[in-house]
């Protein structure tokens, strides 16, 4: 019985932690400025953000001169990355995320990514966004890319992609997610 009170208890406060989150008003494009950066985006962006200055002198440029591979996109689509999520933490004061970040969104638009199912994160330099998100996804360096399905982080690019190349990364992710699905199904 007392172990039935416990988890009674623990649940109750489960659900109102998460009905206080959910009532949280979630600001979007927060900008700020620095004495050291200067302008710095934090906390949770829309791509559009990343078109105004001083942000699109480094993201046009590295979003448009970058050559996709196109094999890894035909396994992206395949593999209906689409039907993943995607979370990803820069720094707009980071040159990794100069990088990466544009590529990234071009990868996504290649592949009709949906927009409602990627979640950028700004942070700054401490590797800290107003919402404390960096802390629930443990993210020491940016940029962080993190997919999930159904809730469940299944793989993550960190810093930069161990070959070369976020999209071949990306495809290589999912194929390990396919054979441990199959692997759970025949258990």
């Amino acid at each position: 019985m007392k172990k039935f009170i416990t988890n009674i208890v623990a649940t109750s406060s489960l659900f109102l932690a998460t009905q206080q989150l959910s009532a949280q008003k979630v600001v979007v494009n927060r900008e700020v400025e620095t004495q050291k950066d200067g302008k710095m985006l934090l906390g949770n962006q829309l791509k559009e953000q990343f078109l105004k200055a001083p942000y699109a002198d480094w993201y046009v440029k590295e979003h448009d001169e970058y050559a996709l591979d196109q094999k890894a996109i035909s396994q992206l689509k395949k593999e209906k990355l689409g039907t993943y999520d995607i979370i990803t933490f820069i720094g707009t004061w980071c040159e990794d995320s100069h990088r990466d970040f544009p590529r990234l969104m071009k990868i996504l638009e290649e592949i009709g990514y949906p927009e409602n199912k990627l979640t950028i994160i700004a942070v700054n330099r401490k590797k800290e966004s107003p919402a404390g998100d960096e802390t629930l996804y443990n993210i020491q360096k940016v940029p962080t890319i993190i997919l999930k399905r159904y809730g469940k982080e299944i793989g993550r690019i960190v810093e930069m992609p161990t070959s070369g190349y976020i999209e071949r990364d990306l495809a290589e992710i999912l194929k390990k997610n396919d054979s441990s699905v199959i692997k759970e199904i025949f258990k």
